[in-house]
């Protein structure tokens, strides 16, 4: 390769550099709103969820009158939610929910139960197809930034699947945001709710209290106007919707995570090349003058 091939080289990675960087810039501040969106939301989320959890313990055995909130004798068909992005370039961030939906999907196959798909975000949606496995719902063009109004949109169509019995239980996997490098793979049940991981005690609410720790306080008596059951069927809506919204944001902070850690990865990979391509360029300098000294030597040498 000569000098001037490895300078255009050079040039041509440096001109990538200076991409990845730029990437990566917008991905840190992007991923600082994501944050911001996030914190803000887990108070409204945390208390939608204690609601909810109270509400079904106070219903007791009249949780299942309702269509929504009927569990199944059998779960002949699972609908299966798969949070992604609608752009990649952000290390594994889609493919791993990619793998453990269609692993969770391969394990309902396997106990004769029907897996019903439906995908967030335009990686998610091309995957399935590109898998032969068309989604029964598509949710596009606001990974970005998603409004609660998607939420709504998708928690809709994931409840009348449920109340028509297309499916029997409803999964969702997401991303969930840990910090910047760190973004982890998530599965909850969100329907039925006697099954819904979201409201179960032992983690913590979104808002950071703990079900564990003791309780030393007082409690204020709660009735219910209509009764309990009436106001968890009206609550269950928007536990869906704030649970798949949550599931969004989360998402959405992780793919900036994951694009400002795999453009920063880039970048340094890139000063890596140009660095060993430099090398290379000064070796070809050195060998180049060396021979034209050597061909100088032979020529005086001549002379004489």
């Amino acid at each position: 390769m000569s000098q001037k091939d490895v300078q255009n080289r050079i040039a041509s990675v440096k001109n990538i550099q200076k991409i990845t960087r730029a990437m990566e810039m917008v991905a840190a501040a992007r991923l600082r709103r994501a944050e911001q969106r996030i914190s803000s939301l887990r108070p409204y989320a945390g208390a939608i969820r204690r609601m909810t959890r109270q509400a079904a313990a106070a219903a007791g055995g009249e949780v299942g009158s309702q269509p929504i909130l009927a569990e199944r004798d059998e779960v002949k068909a699972v609908g299966i939610l798969l949070v992604t992005g609608d752009r990649g370039l952000a290390g594994a961030f889609n493919s791993q929910i990619l793998r453990a939906g269609i692993r969770a999907a391969a394990e309902h196959e396997a106990a004769g139960r029907k897996v019903v798909f439906f995908a967030s975000g335009r990686r998610g949606v091309s995957s399935l197809r590109f898998r032969g496995r068309e989604p029964q719902g598509d949710y596009t063009g606001f990974s970005d930034r998603p409004a609660y109004a998607n939420a709504r949109e998708i928690a809709e169509d994931l409840m009348t699947a449920y109340v028509d019995r297309d499916v029997d239980k409803v999964e969702i996997f997401y991303n969930g945001y840990v910090s910047a490098l760190s973004q982890v793979v998530r599965n909850e049940t969100l329907l039925p709710l006697q099954q819904a991981t979201l409201l179960e005690g032992g983690e913590g609410d979104e808002d950071g209290n703990s079900q564990d720790q003791p309780d030393h306080g007082h409690h204020a008596l709660v009735e219910y106007e209509p009764d309990p059951a009436d106001i968890l069927q009206r609550l269950v809506p928007d536990y869906v919707e704030i649970s798949i919204y949550r599931a969004l944001l989360e998402s959405t902070a992780s793919e900036h995570g994951a694009r400002m850690t795999a453009m920063r990865n880039a970048s340094e990979n890139a000063g890596e090349v140009i660095e060993d391509l430099t090398l290379e360029m000064n070796r070809a300098r050195q060998a180049e003058i060396t021979s034209e000294i050597v061909e100088v030597v032979a020529g005086a040498e001549s002379l004489v």
